[in-house]
């Protein structure tokens, strides 16, 4: 072979992207140049999660790993080169803009269109195609216009397929009543029988989703004046929908034009016909292939990214001199649409003939779940898994395989009689395939676990599984415990240390930006995962505001405009009320604000006043005037101290004992601010009748005759634990000292978003329990740390602001709260609201629950 023989990919989709990065790493010496020819302003990016850019608008997110090449002089990718013209004789391809590019092999990358039906009226402004970012872009543009200038809200996707439903979610995100139209009797067609459509269609209308199936789109008017934002879909029973937006999401084609044009042999239902090398079936030994959903392989086009994947690693390998060929595509799928787990695997349908079928269909849990097996009920054949898809890491790699028991056990609700039988991936046979987008067996694994790979992140490295979709990670990580491996404490792939070293290493070093620590003591550029924790930990080692600078861009979604965010996209506003107190002059600023700003309001379970409902763009106008009012920010947003309840001890109960008002009041002033692994809750309670509930808190309180009884570590939630007592007749300034040990201590050595019973579980050791270490380190000074915790906390306490101030103070952190960064005088029109008995309740939009809430 000639030195730098040189190939031309053309495409640069998520398997195009795979053909390069495969055909690179086997061919170390060079023996092939590249040059990619991208017809999108965009690098490869992750098209399977293309819903997930509706929900933070961040192109960079979804960017394929290494999809720049960096420091590979052998790889060029020019963006924005859509490919016009092949020339097989000649071996050279003619771009739009007319450079002519010679090559010695050709690979045809071009992926799919969305095929958009003859219907009359789909070419009208607002009806769009749901494919590429640009196409999100301008559905979202359409979306807020129609809004705004109230032409419609409700949008309609024509297809109830996978991209039907995403898009529906998209419509859903913006605010607009979805309508998902289905010719076909139910939704998902192509991978779910009757049964299971049918519950989807129910879960998915439940969620506020119109579903119309069985029934096609007869045409669609301009309404109105004609213009983007005003359409009338009439469907082919007659039904008139005014719509806002129109997307066609009815399928895809192969987009196989310019191999048309240059005479390529083409399959009967479209795509490049190739052999199973992936090569053009007209022109054997041209060098021509194809790749992906443009190939019709055999005549068969394939259109999910593991089939697709699979046919970029054999033409890298034949053009290395191997003989690879392209075997049974897995079309497999497991999805979550709109919160709901839908999986089917194999032959899901039972098209094998003699096949059998175990169902179990609960509707009132709203799961469905079918395995089709052979005629002895022996071997899994296929299934479908509708409302809970856990099993479907387990069963899709043992289709063909003899299941190990009974199949009705495999399926059956957990709880139910002779039901749910937990099968690991350790009964998986070697021969199973963990990762189908990337064809890894369960062999592949346990080699690699075996030459050294003991954690997720070299098993993806090295053998690629979950590289892809993800959805075979957790059974990694269950393979790994399996073969008895211990796993890493490291936070995530861009730090080995775990929260409570790299929080040392903070201290240690006094490091004060994430730049500056991965830089030093991690890798790549961070994630959601460790930037959080980073921002946490330095919030914790200072007073500096956690919006200043770098530290921004690295806090959660409540974090990001110190407010939580709720289901319909608007916040809510929680001022501190300490120990529960608050002025007449409070209450009533609290009700002016309210009524101005039209907030609902709700007193918490940690006697504080909350008001619902604030737009972004309204957060910092609320808060000046309960700045002005006296007031300061409740961290009700933050993995912080929450709240300190307190019932109203001695000084107004015959009961009390000590004055629990007074020492809430304290211990709040005290640990206002304080950023923790997770939220912080305590509580003072006045005697032993436990009015205020502490036993149930992080830190709990409790009046003696003598002084007060601590006990720490008690949480809600799902998992609900009592605190324990760790100290008994504290004076005031011994129990301040204690608190400030026990905090410290967890906030520097628990793991990220650990509270804190499960901090204490896992501190067993085998001489003594988790309360006793921690009553040896706080009360008795065990590891010689005391000292340094109180001086760390005093610093918090000197140092501490009310964020809510800093924000208003600052004009550059108050330029980040408007909806739109490039119209920041439009409010979102997509947070709206819905009358429920009586009240103003948020329409549910499906924000993602990140972040944390109370």
């Amino acid at each position: 072979m000639a030195a730098h023989s040189h190939v031309v990919v053309v495409g640069h989709g998520m398997v195009g992207h795979r053909f390069v990065e495969a055909l690179r790493s086997r061919d170390p010496a060079g023996g092939w140049r590249v040059t990619v020819l991208a017809e999108e302003s965009d690098a490869a990016y992750d098209r399977v999660g293309l819903t997930g850019y509706t929900e933070h608008w961040d192109r960079s997110r979804l960017a394929l790993p290494g999809n720049d090449y960096p420091g590979d002089a052998l790889v060029q990718v020019r963006l924005g080169s859509a490919v016009t013209d092949v020339d097989p004789a000649g071996k050279t391809v003619t771009t739009a803009d007319g450079a002519r590019v010679h090559y010695d092999a050709l690979v045809l990358a071009t992926g799919s269109y969305a095929f958009v039906p003859p219907v009359p009226g789909h070419d009208l402004p607002n009806c769009h195609v749901y494919r590429t970012l640009d196409d999100l872009d301008a559905i979202r543009a359409d979306a807020v216009r129609a809004l705004a200038a109230g032409a419609g809200t409700a949008g309609v996707v024509i297809g109830g397929g996978l991209l039907g439903l995403e898009a529906a979610n998209a419509l859903r995100g913006f605010g607009m009543t979805a309508h998902v139209v289905e010719m076909a009797p139910r939704l998902m067609a192509q991978q779910l029988d009757e049964a299971g459509g049918a519950l989807l269609a129910r879960m998915i209308g439940d969620l506020g989703i119109e579903v119309h199936t069985g029934v096609g789109t007869r045409q669609i008017d301009a309404a109105g004046d004609g213009g983007a934002g005003s359409a009338r879909v009439t469907l082919g029973d007659g039904t008139t929908i005014d719509a806002g937006v129109v997307i066609f999401a009815a399928g895809v084609r192969p987009r196989d034009q310019i191999a048309r044009d240059a005479g390529l042999a083409i399959a009967e239902h479209g795509g490049v016909l190739t052999d199973t090398g992936c090569a053009v079936v007209d022109l054997p030994g041209s060098g021509i292939y194809a790749i992906g959903e443009v190939a019709a392989i055999e005549g068969r086009c394939h259109g999910l990214v593991g089939p697709g994947y699979t046919s970029a690693e054999v033409v890298a390998d034949r053009l290395l001199g191997g003989a690879a060929e392209f075997g049974t595509a897995d079309m497999s799928t497991k999805l979550k649409l709109l919160g709901v787990d839908v999986a089917s695997f194999g032959d899901a349908m039972g098209l094998t003939p003699d096949c059998l079928e175990v169902v179990v269909n609960d509707a009132v849990g709203q799961t469905y779940a079918k395995l089709v097996l052979s005629d002895d009920a022996r071997t899994l054949l296929g299934g479908i898994l509708v409302g809970d898809a856990s099993a479907y890491g387990v069963l899709r790699p043992m289709v063909g395989e003899t299941l190990p028991g009974d199949p009705l056990a495999l399926i059956a609700p957990a709880g139910s009689q002779g039901g749910s039988t937990a099968l690991g991936v350790g009964a998986l046979p070697p021969a199973a395939q963990i990762c189908s987008c990337n064809n890894v067996a369960k062999a592949d694994l346990t080699e690699a676990i075996a030459s050294g790979c003991h954690d997720v992140p070299a098993l993806k490295k090295c053998t690629k599984a979950g590289t892809s979709c993800g959805s075979c990670v957790p059974l990694l990580k269950q393979l790994l415990e399996a073969e008895g491996v211990e796993q890493s404490k490291a936070l995530c792939e861009h730090f080995g240390q775990s929260r409570a070293e790299l929080f040392e290493i903070v201290t240690a070093t006094e490091i004060r930006t994430f730049s500056g620590l991965i830089e030093r003591f991690g890798t790549g550029k961070g994630c959601d995962i460790c930037k959080p924790v980073v921002a946490s930990i330095l919030a914790s080692t200072s007073s500096d505001h956690i919006l200043d600078g770098e530290a921004a861009s690295l806090q959660d979604s409540n974090d990001h405009f110190l407010a939580n965010i709720q289901k319909n996209g608007s916040y809510s506003v929680v001022p501190r009320s300490p120990g529960g107190e608050i002025t007449p002059e409070q209450l009533i600023l609290i009700g002016e604000i309210a009524r101005d700003f039209d907030l609902y309001t709700k007193i918490t379970g940690g006697q504080r006043i909350d008001m619902f409902g604030a737009r972004v763009d309204q957060l910092p106008e609320i808060w000046r005037r309960l700045v002005e009012g006296g007031m300061e920010s409740g961290h009700a947003y933050g993995k912080a101290l929450r709240t300190v309840k307190s019932c109203v001890g001695s000084t107004w109960c015959r009961y009390g004992q000590q004055d629990s008002v007074d020492m809430a009041v304290t211990i709040e002033k005290r640990y206002r601010g304080l950023r923790a692994p997770h939220k912080i809750k305590m509580a003072v309670s006045g005697c032993a009748r436990e009015c205020a509930e502490a036993q149930s808190k992080d830190v709990g309180v409790i009046a003696t005759e003598n002084g007060w009884n601590l006990y720490v570590c008690g949480n809600g939630g799902m998992t609900p634990r009592h605190a324990q007592l760790l100290a008994g007749d504290l004076d005031d300034e011994t129990l301040i000292r204690y608190i400030d040990r026990f905090l410290m201590f967890y906030i520097r050595t628990a793991d990220r978003l650990q509270r804190t019973a499960p901090w204490l579980e896992a501190m067993e050791l085998p001489d003594k329990t988790g309360l006793e270490h921690v009553r040896d380190v706080v009360c008795d000074d065990s590891l010689g740390l005391a000292e340094e915790f109180e001086a760390a906390m005093a610093r918090h306490v000197a140092g501490y602001a009310c964020e809510w101030k800093g924000v208003l103070e600052d004009p550059d952190k108050l330029s980040r709260f408007v909806s739109f960064v490039n119209a920041p005088e439009i409010p979102d029109p997509t947070v709206t609201f819905t009358e429920r008995g009586g009240r103003r309740v948020p329409t549910d939009i499906g924000v993602p629950r990140v972040g944390g809430q109370s």
